[in-house]
């Protein structure tokens, strides 16, 4: 029987960084000694600043998202806000995990508990937990991508997400950037080395 991949799964408040320490794990040995395949979400909200299609989201409308729901496209999936779908195409996921390529994921707290209960021990979840929702805030302002009312749903989601951390296998608190790295390696790594 081959070797099927393993999930790691990360999800933290918008602004906690999340994509910072995913992309540190993937550029240091995630893509190669890993064998890390980066799962790119679906989503039915506009892309930001300079995203693009198929490299941070696939981008859909919210009618071709509800379509490919219809299809049973997506391992999971949820409107998080009015209109505003996020999922997992099982496109992203099942083909790697098949060719014995780990998966790694940066989604929200409830597809990261689907994921989860779906994949079990074969998938390790870590939170990305903010210093403090008043530092979120100021990273979220800083960022500049957003208005003020966006912000505001943002640092409420957030106080929601915070309290799920103890759902999660490990929580790393992303206070001083450099030791959340080597932590988020260290636990990767652990992890994928595991029988």
């Amino acid at each position: 029987m081959k070797n099927e991949g393993k999930l790691i799964i990360f999800a933290a408040p918008s602004g906690s960084g999340k994509s910072t320490l995913i992309n540190f794990m993937m550029d240091n040995g995630g893509r190669d000694e890993f064998r890390i395949h980066f799962s790119v979400s679906a989503t039915s909200r506009l892309p930001r600043g300079n995203e693009k299609d198929g490299k941070e989201y696939h981008f859909y409308t919210a009618d071709e998202f509800r379509q490919k729901i219809a299809n049973g496209d997506f391992i999971e999936y949820e409107e998080v806000y009015t209109n505003k779908f996020y999922g997992t195409l099982k496109s992203e996921v099942e083909p790697w995990l098949e060719n014995g390529y780990n998966v790694a994921f940066d989604i929200d707290v409830n597809g990261a508990k689907r994921l989860k209960k779906i994949y079990g021990k074969r998938a390790i979840s870590i939170f990305i937990q903010p210093p403090s929702i008043e530092e979120l805030r100021r990273r979220l302002e800083k960022r500049g991508t957003e208005t003020p009312e966006v912000i505001e749903q943002r640092i409420q989601r957030a106080q929601f997400e915070i309290e799920q951390a103890p759902n999660f296998d490990e929580v790393v608190v992303n206070d001083n950037l450099e030791v959340a790295q080597v932590e988020v390696l260290s636990l990767v790594e652990d992890f994928l080395e595991e029988e």
